[in-house]
């Protein structure tokens, strides 16, 4: 029975094993990005708590309608939810 012919190693196999022989890369997200997502949550909570509570009364969110300060609360949770996925 005759041997078969070995295969030369092509370019691209060349590159593969130079990918796997690399470290690998860090996904670990910067210190800032939990402190600062969880004073999103809770400064737009707080905003929406303090507008039903005493938002009468309270100088600024008197001034702008219903819906602009339920906006500007959950706009604040909405970025803290935005930054919740770059955490890891």
């Amino acid at each position: 029975m005759p041997i078969s012919k070995k295969r030369k190693k092509t370019e691209l196999s060349q590159t593969h094993e130079k990918q796997l022989s690399q470290e690998p890369v860090n996904f670990d997200s910067p210190r800032w990005v939990a402190p600062l997502m969880s004073a999103f949550f809770i400064i737009g909570l707080l905003y929406v708590i303090t507008f039903y509570l005493a938002g009468s009364s309270v100088p600024g969110m008197s001034s702008l309608s219903a819906a602009a300060n339920i906006g500007i609360g959950f706009s604040f949770i909405i970025i803290g939810f935005f930054l919740s996925t770059k955490w890891r």
